[in-house]
């Protein structure tokens, strides 16, 4: 037996290679299959809290304890404002992934700093209106209608903001180390985050906006 473990240690100094008892940085590789399936996941487990939060806005909605109503406090013409930012963002990070097709990584980033510009015209936007709203006395604690929209909106615009944050991190991964195969699967990965917050978006215009204000 210590004559066979000699003759193999005698090999590996021949070939001049030190055994590895560990798996290298280079050979581990996440799955882009599994990572893209965990993400589904989370999206679908974000599609369960915003249909709590519509459900109750649905149920709350109506309940303005003698303050004011949705027709009082609400500007269509803003808010349509703001969900254009919104839409013309989703809009440019499709043009930033049919640039990542085309391995252009310039185009790609100037693509995400359009779109970040978009995202933040529509952060800023959101605040302007939660702020005048507060000054004039329509605070959270204010109605249940008024508890229940801060909640589903200002949970919407936390998701925007998470993105934006997301969106600079990945601009920097890309600056650093190009359109690799790792980046590619994160930028497609904040395209669906992006585009499903443009969904959840267009039920909040039509459902807490744009039917406060027609009823």
């Amino acid at each position: 037996m210590a004559q066979v473990t000699a003759q193999a240690t005698a090999q590996v100094q021949a070939a001049g290679s030190v055994p590895a008892f560990y798996v290298t940085d280079d050979e581990h590789e996440h799955s882009g299959g599994s990572t893209m399936l965990g993400f589904w996941l989370y999206l679908m487990s974000d599609c369960l809290v915003f249909a709590v939060l519509f459900a109750t806005f649905g149920v709350l909605g109506r309940n303005f304890a003698a303050g004011p109503s949705g027709a009082d406090l609400f500007d269509l013409r803003l808010v349509a404002v703001n969900t254009t930012m919104l839409l013309l963002s989703s809009i440019t990070y499709g043009f930033a992934m049919l640039a990542m097709e085309k391995d252009r990584q310039a185009a790609v980033q100037g693509w995400l700093v359009v779109t970040g510009l978009f995202g933040l015209a529509f952060i800023s936007i959101e605040l302007f209106e939660f702020t005048h709203m507060i000054r004039e006395g329509a605070t959270p604690q204010r109605s249940a209608f008024l508890s229940s929209f801060f909640t589903l909106v200002g949970t919407h615009g936390l998701h925007v903001t998470f993105g934006l944050i997301w969106l600079v991190v990945l601009m920097t991964q890309v600056a650093q180390r190009g359109l690799i195969a790792a980046n590619r699967r994160r930028l497609m990965c904040l395209s669906l985050f992006w585009h499903f917050l443009d969904i959840v978006w267009i039920g909040v215009f039509t459902f807490v906006y744009l039917m406060s204000v027609l009823k």
